[in-house]
């Protein structure tokens, strides 16, 4: 009698799991705002349907669309019952709770003074940049995605996304690092990673890219460049990448991707009009004005959201 109480039990827990999961999946996926979610939960209120049957009732999600985040809730869910460790990373505070299964793990290299001493005062400025993406985030679930940009080379853009990425990751929010440069990649220099089946092959063959963690950051995912591409406008180009972000969107808080230079391939442009947000980034000094200018007026073409432009001294 004991065991069956157990498993009616158990059976409720995975129940209510799957619900809560379905509804944050739903959440994500379709970019459903706070009017939406409350809609949805009056509809609930006024029928008994679940939060997916209602969202489709009302219009604010297709059936397609529905189904899509059902698949991948089951699918998480059965993933996590695989993972002891994933049990305890719930614990600590994630809101996207997929199990991740890394290729190998990387470490910060001493470039990344920020990740090497806190208390350098680089680093409060990397923090605060954080603090402003963070209340961005708050307001819009679409600004977990952002592409790092910069006119020419040498400005300072892989270094700002590898920080960016750690910064966020230190919150205990699930953070993907992505290495969006098919050209000229330095990412897993940083981390200290080699790969052989990078973004680049994942979007040539339609096959998962492999993930990599990264020592003392559990919460920290990178996806390497690597092998470089001989055709990476055409990769990024053919909607690829668009699907990919659509499906970390689900598993991580902040999508962090790195690109190539601005003013010497059309790549960047195409993967800022993929994540909507986008930060410049130049050198105080250095960077000419023309070339900034010229940044911004190639990106109003993609109607991404430029939040700013960050200036760096180094």
């Amino acid at each position: 009698m004991n065991a069956n109480l157990e498993d009616t039990f158990q059976a409720a827990d995975a129940r209510l799991d799957y619900a809560k999961e379905l509804r944050e999946a739903l959440i994500a996926h379709c970019r459903l705002n706070s009017e939406a979610i409350e809609r949805i939960s009056d509809s609930m209120r006024g029928s008994g349907m679940s939060f997916d049957a209602a969202a489709v009732h009302i219009g604010l999600v297709t059936e397609r669309e529905a189904e899509e985040a059902s698949a991948w809730t089951r699918a998480t869910l059965a993933s996590r019952e695989a993972s002891v460790v994933e049990q305890a990373l719930r614990r600590q505070g994630s809101n996207r709770q997929l199990s991740l299964t890394h290729a190998g793990v990387g470490r910060p290299s001493p470039e990344l003074a920020f990740m090497h001493n806190a208390q350098h005062p680089y680093g409060e400025r990397i923090r605060a940049l954080r603090t402003e993406l963070l209340l961005l985030k708050e307001t819009d679930r679409q600004a977990g995605c952002f592409a790092v940009l910069s006119p020419c080379s040498g400005e300072g853009r892989s270094h700002l996304a590898a920080e960016l990425a750690i910064a966020f990751s230190q919150l205990n929010r699930r953070t993907l690092l992505v290495d969006a440069d098919l050209r000229n990649p330095c990412q897993h220099l940083l981390f200290g990673i080699e790969s052989q089946w990078g973004l680049a092959q994942a979007l040539a063959f339609g096959q998962p890219s492999q993930l990599f963690g990264v020592q003392g950051l559990p919460f920290l995912s990178l996806i390497p460049a690597m092998p470089p591409a001989p055709n990476p406008s055409e990769l990024l180009s053919a909607g690829g990448l668009k699907q990919l972000i659509r499906r970390w969107r689900f598993t991580y808080d902040f999508i962090i991707v790195d690109t190539p230079p601005v003013s010497r391939y059309p790549d960047a442009l195409n993967i800022a009009a993929t994540c909507h947000n986008v930060m410049l980034v130049g050198r105080a000094s250095i960077t000419p004005y023309r070339d900034m200018r010229a940044a911004l007026r190639r990106l109003s073409s993609t109607q991404s959201r430029v939040l700013g432009a960050v200036m760096g001294n180094f």
